[in-house]
């Protein structure tokens, strides 16, 4: 939506919610009343105030209340078609005149089912209501009449004062008043708006600063005017009129609900919005009513199945009317019409009705209370799963639903947060490079680390020493303490160029006090190699020195900003010496170094590229001498341009530039963004399974840019990666579109070069090149050979498969999400493997969320760890929420929750596959044995005069889907398993049947229908046709309606038992105890019932008295039994096994493959191997790709601009500084995936390799393996393994590669595999180590092998 320039700026908050409000995607939250134009507020006058009726501060997020619960609850109910359905069945049943069945058989099942929803959902609302009275019942300290009164933040109301005291989360959004600050700053922590966790300032007007005394605060009484409700984070607009002048307020003054007070003593704020009208509840999404695909697609079925019952009983009622005028009207006298029949018509108006009541069940309410007993244990699966348990935190992973367990098996889109999600928020100094010289781990020419020892102890030495801090090379303490003189002046640097604030509590105990967490890890570094930062003044640096204290007079800080990219501070040592210290991002500060340092320039950039490749964020560091005459003639030009009035801030970094020139370089520094453990490997895993992530963080580009080469998302091998960063409609929509030019020539570019390769692979063909496994002997002399190439798709952007990455920001994100626009950037972030949204809002991210909803009709999951991934969580299909550091409200608003990121691999592709497996297998199974149970009582229509007879005995009916089949189908529908959990992570390809809904859908359902009409037909006809010339032994007939009746059943219950045995993969005694035990419990209930006891206790109500016993005595029944098993069973049988042979799913050839592996294993156990197999241990390594400069991580991404004026005026200062909590430091090694060995080829093969840039040659004929214990093995494992020549493809292949000669190739037709295929096998059906290259060689690419670390 574009915004025309004559609408004012106070407009926009109400234009863009309304617009938002517009699509859908908005409740009552995003704006409470479109009246309000402004915001009038009157501090300390409750009663002006009221007569606008704002909110007040209570929030609520539940969905019901004691009144509204029943009706509501019951209102969402029956909109589940099936809970309709079943009333409107419960209604027929009570008009005697059509009921044959009794009417409790329908309403005490629907009232359980109700019943257990509603619980269910009660449950998940009174946790709703816990939370909601939690926060409301805090408390807070509110200015009422001079006197400070503790209220519950609910009774808080706009125009109150009230004071904030340090660590107290901010109550409602405030101005802030006054501070226990010098000048009326204080420091927030905004992590639950928008994931930061770094320290903000917030400053007050300076005309209120002074009001810190309450009864200065009492008699304040100005009133402010600003914008109304409005979801923007990040600005707020407003005046305050005060004593006849007014002041204008932007953000600066604002502390906003969610915020945390941090290392201010106190303050004082005045209360603007409240409650709802806050900007965090302005950016919580409505909680949402959540259905899987599969109760969709059910609603769906169940009209069908309706409408088919419908068609039934019309076909029945047709033919009642025919019976009832032609024959029944013959014997009126003996069979009389009962008294409201009057004609025949009425009469089959009235077997209609009857019809439906007794077909109703081919869809028995026992199919949704059996569904969800079944989503009921998947979720205490999950609860009870010991492998997503973190025990630093002690913490397990919590299904918080049981709706929605299956659909963890179709998931397509993640979109993830990345503070707390992807990372832990420690950063650590990892390593540096000085005067050329690497310092930190050492990695072999084989690319495995080095072990580590102990860390360093600083203390012996350094009293000073952060014992958290954790380095491991020896060689750069030893240089620290030899006086190498470029080390110590690279420390020097570290300790003085930055804006860290220093307390000191006691003797040796520092605290610092980081506005981004970049700054405190240098300083911190810095401090454990003897160079400590200790206090300043707007005017010195205070260090001291391996020992010795020195005082540093500060001239200058040269600020950091986005555009600048380093920062740099002007010093005068105490000999006198001015020098220039400055560190950044070595993009823009190699550009300004003197000319003599090209070779050491070269070196350096060396070591970035290393350090970039494992992900970690780098800057350089360099300094530059000064004059005295140099400092006064460069320090007139900065006070002129700081004492301009116009274009200050160019003024300013022209006067930067000018200073920070021929700088000689000192070296660079590793700082690592600590991830959570497993997230590249878990991210990989999850990419091979065709689920794409996108991350959407409130962070700054250069952050999320750098999270996503650490996390593997952004890789150097990529085509292009696109960054969108227009600020107008105009260039939002010029950069979509040049990058999906750019995306199509590539298409095209990679199209040609397969069609080239293709006509190269028809020579190889015909030549014989190993993969056909006999040579030419194997190839067609046709054209099948080599099939042509495939049409090209309706759309050649969806068809787009190459190594291309989006980053996005949030305000180009704001025009991208227009609707004129939506559709462009959609298709362009599709394209792409990665996307990332920097600077997002927490509504951004459920509009992007809403989107690939809307658009792609795909299953999204949302994972998030703050109060900013609440409207996200809330919005996805599935909710997931990390118990992280920022708070427990994504927690409490999500669908599933554990600690740890990693733990999503194992819910999505074992839990999730595993439930929407079962599932899938359970409704295919529940509908075949209920049409197969129903059927039968239409085709006896027909033999009964269509006079709505049932087959079976009523009780068989009642007992049937409750006793008789219910535990069996529950245990295969809790329990199966199709491979084990360590296959299911080792194969992520067998995710994707899940995504491309494949076990159950309109066409499986049909196939079951089928089944069951087949199975009904046969139960039907051959006891009819063999027991209507049946008799006994002394010649009685066996054509009775009683005997027909048991034989029926008893097959019946045979068959389907037999069959669920065959649809059960995974055996447990469970299994066994249930489908045996059910029928044992079928013929012991039967005799029970046809017993004489029960007859003479109830002889109305039990009629068949001793047809048990004599039906089941005769052998020909139990022959007519057997035949009718037979033909049930042996079409299924034998199309299992054709499909097996012909067209085996790759379940099926894991599976035999683990029986192949059980088979070959020898006695004596083998001692382990990778998940992939791989080749000798020989071969050279390959060197890693660095990353370009361009793409390597600039310096302090989490900075911010201001903090450098901020210090050198003095208005932060006090007398005991402000404290930090030191970081966490452990060290964790990087996941490296670049380093490379060759495998010797096959002997009887042509050996395939490719060279890599640096010219080494990779034999194609391996397979990536992580060095994750998770994938690989225990330790100690052998990750090396002996290879043995596999007869049929020709390829070298351990057991591990087994598979490979079971893949029945698409191209069977032709006598073998193609290329493509065997490719095809190599990178789609390997483990988790996979990874699919984005080239388009006709032979596998070299692909990494990695050994254990051994750490």
């Amino acid at each position: 939506m574009t915004i025309p320039k004559d609408i004012p700026e106070k407009w926009f908050p109400i234009i863009l919610p309304l617009k938002r409000k517009k699509e859908g995607l908005s409740s009552s939250t995003i704006i409470r009343k479109g009246a309000e134009e402004e915001r009038r507020v009157r501090a300390n006058d409750r009663e002006y105030n009221e007569k606008f009726q704002y909110a007040s501060n209570c929030i609520m997020t539940s969905k019901y209340n004691i009144i509204t619960f029943l009706p509501v609850n019951l209102f969402e109910q029956f909109q589940e078609v099936a809970n309709t359905y079943f009333l409107f069945l419960l209604i027929l049943q009570l008009i005697p005149q059509i009921s044959s069945l009794s009417w409790f058989t329908t309403i005490v099942p629907l009232v359980l089912v109700l019943s257990i929803t509603a619980v269910k959902d009660a449950t998940d609302d009174y946790f709703r209501h816990k939370s909601d009275n939690q926060v409301n019942n805090r408390q807070s300290q509110v200015l009422i009449s001079g006197i400070l009164q503790k209220e519950k933040w609910m009774n808080v109301r706009v125009g109150d004062i009230i004071k904030l005291e340090n660590n107290q989360f901010v109550a409602a959004d405030l101005l802030l008043l006054s501070s226990s600050e010098p000048h009326g700053l204080c420091y927030i922590e905004t992590a639950e708006l928008d994931g930061e966790t770094n320290m903000k300032v917030r400053q007050s007007l300076s005309v209120t600063s002074e009001l810190g005394d309450p009864n200065n605060l009492a008699q304040f009484d100005g009133e402010v005017v600003c914008e109304p409700p409005n979801n923007k984070l990040d600005r707020f607009c407003g005046t305050l009129y005060w004593k006849d002048c007014k002041y204008p307020l932007s953000n600066q003054n604002m502390l906003l609900r969610g915020c945390v007070l941090r290392n201010t003593e106190s303050c004082y704020g005045l209360v603007i919005f409240a409650g709802p009208d806050t900007k965090l509840m302005q950016n919580s999404g409505c909680t949402k009513f959540k259905r899987t695909s599969i109760d969709r697609l059910m609603n769906t079925l169940v009209l069908w199945i309706f409408g088919f019952l419908v068609c039934m009983g019309v076909i029945l009622a047709i033919g009642n009317a025919v019976w009832e005028k032609e024959v029944g009207s013959l014997f009126q006298s003996f069979l009389p019409w009962d008294p409201p029949v009057d004609n025949f018509l009425f009469s089959a108006f009235l077997s209609f009705w009857s019809y439906v009541i007794i077909l109703n069940t081919v869809v028995p309410i026992s199919l949704y209370v059996s569904v969800e007993v079944i989503r009921l244990g998947h979720s205490y699966f999950i609860n009870w799963d010991r492998r997503m348990f973190c025990s630093h935190s002690n913490t397990a992973a919590e299904a918080r639903t049981t709706t929605l367990n299956e659909e963890l098996g179709q998931v397509e889109y993640i979109f993830s947060d990345k503070t707390g999600t992807l990372t832990q928020n420690i950063m650590t100094f990892n390593k540096c490079s000085i005067n050329g010289h690497a310092y930190g781990e050492v990695i072999d020419i084989l690319g495995s680390q080095q072990k580590r020892s102990q860390p360093l102890d600083f203390s012996a030495w350094n009293p000073l020493a952060d014992r958290d801090f954790c380095f491991y090379d020896q060689s750069l303490l030893e240089a620290v303490m030899v006086g190498e003189p470029a080390v110590h002046e690279f420390f020097r640097v570290l300790s003085l160029c930055h804006t860290v604030m220093s307390e000191e509590k006691s003797e040796g105990e520092l605290l610092y006090k980081a506005q981004s967490p970049d700054e405190g890890a240098l300083v911190m570094a810095a401090r454990n190699f003897g160079f400590v930062f200790r206090s300043r003044t707007p005017g010195t640096v205070t260090t001291q020195e391996l020992g010795k204290e020195v005082t540093y007079t500060l001239l200058a800080i040269l600020d950091f900003n986005n555009i600048r990219k380093r920062m740099s501070v002007i010093v005068r040592n105490p000999v006198g010496r001015i020098r220039l210290y400055c560190k950044g991002a070595d993009t823009v500060l190699f550009e300004r170094l003197h000319s003599c340092n090209q070779e050491l320039t070269n070196i350096t950039s060396d070591h970035l590229n290393e350090y970039a490749v494992d992900g970690l964020r780098t800057l350089a560091v360099a300094y530059r001498d000064l004059s005295e005459e140099q400092w006064e003639e460069w320090a007139e030009h900065y006070r002129g341009a700081d004492k301009s009035t116009d274009c200050r801030e160019d003024r300013l970094a022209a006067a930067y530039e000018e200073i920070e020139q021929d700088m000689m370089l000192l070296g660079a520094t590793a700082i690592e963004d600590k991830l959570q453990e497993g997230v590249p490997e878990t991210i990989a895993i999850l990419s091979l399974a065709n689920i794409k992530i996108w991350v959407l963080t409130g962070d700054k580009q250069e952050t999320a840019v750098n999270i996503g080469y650490s996390c593997k998302m952004l890789t150097e091998d990529m085509t292009e990666i696109f960054i969108v960063n227009g600020h107008t409609v105009q260039s939002v929509r010029e950069e979509l579109r040049k990058a999906r030019e750019r995306m199509l020539e590539s298409a095209r570019t990679r199209d040609e070069g397969k069609e080239a390769e293709a006509q190269g692979w028809g020579g190889a063909c015909a030549l014989g090149n190993g993969f056909g496994g006999g040579g030419a002997a194997n190839c067609m002399p046709d054209e099948a050979k080599c099939p042509p190439p495939q049409a090209p798709p309706s759309s050649l952007l969806e068809s787009i498969n190459g190594e291309f990455a989006l980053i996005i920001s949030g305000h180009s994100l704001a025009h991208a999400l227009e609707a004129d626009m939506e559709r462009e950037f959609l298709e362009t972030a599709c394209a792409c493997r990665a996307v990332i949204c920097c600077r997002v809002t927490p509504l951004q991210k459920a509009l992007v969320v809403e989107l690939v909803k809307r658009r792609k009709k795909a299953v999204t999951l949302a994972i998030g760890d703050g109060a900013n991934d609440v409207s996200m969580i809330k919005t996805a299909h599935i909710g997931v929420g990390i118990s992280g550091q920022e708070g427990i409200q994504a927690v409490l608003s999500s669908d599933y929750s554990f600690s740890q990121f990693r733990f999503l691999q194992r819910l999505l592709l074992v839990h999730g596959r595993w439930s929407y497996l079962r599932m899938c297998r359970f409704l295919c199974y529940f509908f075949y044995k209920n049409f197969a149970f129903t059927m039968v009582h239409f085709w006896f229509g027909f033999f009964c005069g269509f006079s709505a007879q049932t087959v079976y005995d009523q009780y068989f009916i009642t007992l049937y889907n409750i006793v008789y089949t219910s535990l069996p189908v529950l245990a295969m529908g809790i329990f199966d398993q199709d491979v084990p959990e360590q296959r299911s992570l080792e194969y992520p390809k067998l995710y994707e049947p899940g995504q491309l809904n494949l076990l159950f859908n309109k066409r499986e359902f049909f196939i079951c229908i089928a089944q069951g009409i087949y199975t009904s037909v046969v139960l039907f006809f051959i006891p009819y046709g063999v027991l209507s010339h049946a008799t006994q032994s002394n010649g009685v007939p066996l054509a009775d309606y009683q005997t027909f009746a048991v034989t029926t059943a008893t097959a019946l219950v045979i068959v389907v038992s037999v069959q669920i045995a065959l649809d059960t993969g995974y055996w447990t005694a469970i299994n066994h105890f249930f489908i045996w035990g059910s029928l044992g419990t079928y013929f012991t209930i039967l005799f029970a019932m046809h017993s004489s006891i029960l007859f003479n206790i109830f002889p109305k109500q039990f009629h068949f008295l001793g047809s048990a016993h004599n039906t089941l005595g005769q052998p020909v029944v139990w022959l007519t039994i057997a035949l009718a098993t037979i033909i049930c069973i042996a079409p299924v049988l034998a199309f299992r096994f054709l499909k097996l042979d012909l067209k085996p799913q790759l379940s099926d050839t894991v599976r035999y493959t683990q029986l192949v592996r059980q088979k070959k294993r020898k006695p004596g156990g083998r001692a382990g191997h990778g998940v992939g197999g791989a080749g000798a241990a020989g071969g050279s390594a390959l060197g890693r790709l660095g990353r370009g400069g361009s793409r390597r991580s600039g310096y302090a991404f989490a900075h911010q601009e201001g903090f450098g004026e901020l210090i050198t005026s003095g208005k932060n200062m006090r007398l005991s500084s402000l404290a930090l909590a030191t970081f966490a430091s452990r060290h964790s090694s990087s996941w490296i995936d670049s380093l490379r060995k060759k495998k010797h080829a096959s002997s009887s093969g042509a050996q395939n390799t490719l060279t890599t840039e640096d010219g080494s040659n990779v034999s194609s004929q391996t397979t990536l393996v992580s060095n994750s214990s998770s994938v690989i093995g225990p330790q100690g494992t052998t990750p090396w393994e002996t290879r043995q020549p596999c007869n049929e493809t020709g390829l070298t292949c351990s057991l591990d590669d087994i598979s490979l000669n079971m893949v029945r190739c698409t191209e069977r037709e032709a006598g073998g595999c193609s290329a493509g295929t065997v490719q095809e096998t190599l990178f789609v059906w390997r483990g988790p180590g996979s990874r699919i290259s984005g080239t388009s060689s006709p032979v596998p690419p070299p692909i990494a092998e990695e050994t254990s670390s051994g750490d």
